[in-house]
């Protein structure tokens, strides 16, 4: 995309190569967590993280977050696409946080 230019991308070697940089709470979005995304309170320097779309992430990733955070959804449906899910999660943050594009 032609805007691509305006992300700030930061590469990590590993989890323990996050780990020490991560900078705020990380918020990880996992169908497991019993805290909806509209009970969540973000914060201006959270850390919004996903796993993947079949695995999620891994125990101990899962253990180290700050805050579990799921995107309710009618019974009967197991989850959204991971980039769907971001965008919801992200959306809701900026606008808590004061974020969001005026």
């Amino acid at each position: 995309m032609d805007y691509a230019g305006a992300a700030e991308i930061h590469r990590h070697a590993d989890w323990a190569a996050f780990e020490s940089r991560a900078k705020g709470r990380i918020v990880l979005l996992t169908t497991a967590a019993d805290l909806t995304l509209d009970k969540a309170g973000f914060l201006s320097d959270d850390i919004v993280l996903l796993g993947s779309e079949g695995a999620g992430v891994p125990g101990p990733v899962h253990d180290r977050a700050d805050l579990r955070v799921r995107i309710p959804m009618r019974p009967g449906f197991r989850s959204l696409n991971v980039a769907v899910s971001a965008g919801i999660a992200l959306a809701e943050a900026l606008r808590q946080t004061g974020g969001w594009p005026q």
